[in-house]
């Protein structure tokens, strides 16, 4: 495999250089999306708002159980007066009630939602007929939870998807709160589910596996959602998408050079996979998380040239039979 050696500088020189990725024409498959599923979004923001009285905590916790042991985390408390206790102090705090306000005038009409989540559903029981679609609710926490997802429920925290320009904001570091928008709210929805079938061998500790276990996860995302941008999977934004594809091949250089693909340091591994605002093992204007951008497209190349179906790339937990099937070959730009 030949590869062009480039050291920092001539990366750098390079990296702003720019590559129009092609846009395809999409169309979500009509057939599967008239496949019946039932999905309601209950508002549970509103009820508990509306309770005032210790009794009217009780209820609803009755009322919900699973909501109150896995959101909630009841068992937490020394006994459900505590819990109650609690519920009671926090929604007559003037600020979280200002908060509520705040989500109820933006996210007035949850059809968009509730239409995303429902073809969504769909597609993913395409793919895994025994998946049954979760009960729904929404919620404010006063930026406690974003999201809860397990199989039998999926508890959204609205407030974490107030515009970027709103005054309420997550106490989160910028370039983690451009993503709480309310265009990757579903995507990451998915991306959650996408963990109950990706299959990974437990052994494997490089930095390989895990470049192949998010790539077999936005994979998914992308398989689930075809027409949602890829700056909505990954959390890019488009410029940044496409320097990266201007110089996918330059990046794939420094994995290969550095030898890292069969790194198991987990300081090492985390510079190419764990949260950061750039990729600085690379360049300071690389973005984070470049591993799992290029295990994306490890992936992609492994289901196009293998054709296999996506519950069989989901269920092959050999990273390094990905790879290797994979034939991968960086694009050069245009």
């Amino acid at each position: 495999m030949n590869r062009i050696r480039l050291g920092l500088i001539a990366f750098l020189m390079v990296w702003m250089g720019s590559c129009q990725k092609k846009t395809e024409e999409c169309t979500l498959d009509a057939e599967l999306l008239g496949e019946p599923l039932e999905l309601e979004i209950t508002r549970l923001e509103d009820e508990f708002f509306q309770a005032k009285t210790p009794l009217d905590f009780a209820y609803l916790l009755e009322k919900y159980p699973e909501f109150a042991d896995q959101f909630l985390e009841q068992d937490l408390y020394l006994s459900q007066d505590s819990l109650i206790s609690n519920l009671v102090q926090v929604h007559g705090d003037p600020g979280l009630r200002s908060l509520y306000d705040s989500v109820k005038v933006e996210f007035e009409d949850l059809s968009w939602l509730e239409t995303d989540l429902e073809n969504a559903f769909r597609y993913i029981r395409f793919y895994f007929p025994d998946f049954k679609a979760p009960k729904v609710y929404t919620f404010v926490s006063g930026f406690g939870s974003d999201l809860l997802v397990s199989e039998d429920m999926l508890v959204i925290g609205l407030d974490y998807f107030l515009p970027s320009d709103h005054s309420f904001q997550p106490d989160l570091p910028i370039y983690i709160a451009e993503r709480y928008q309310r265009e990757y709210l579903v995507p990451m929805v998915v991306l959650a589910i996408s963990s109950r079938y990706n299959q990974t061998n437990p052994q494997d500790k490089t930095l390989l596996s895990e470049m192949i276990y998010y790539g077999k996860s936005y994979h998914f995302v992308k398989s689930i959602l075809p027409c949602t941008s890829d700056q909505f999977i990954i959390g890019y934004t488009p410029e940044e998408i496409e320097e990266c594809w201007a110089n996918e091949e330059y990046i794939w250089s420094h994995f290969v050079e550095n030898e890292l693909l069969y790194e198991t340091n987990p300081f090492e591994i985390r510079k190419y996979i764990g949260e950061a605002p750039f990729t600085d093992a690379i360049s300071t204007k690389a973005p984070g998380r470049l591993g799992r951008w290029m295990g994306w497209n490890v992936v992609d190349d492994y289901r196009m040239n293998q054709q296999v179906d996506l519950a069989v790339l989901m269920g092959e937990p050999d990273a390094e039979k990905i790879f290797r099937q994979s034939e991968y070959r960086p694009r050069r730009p245009e």
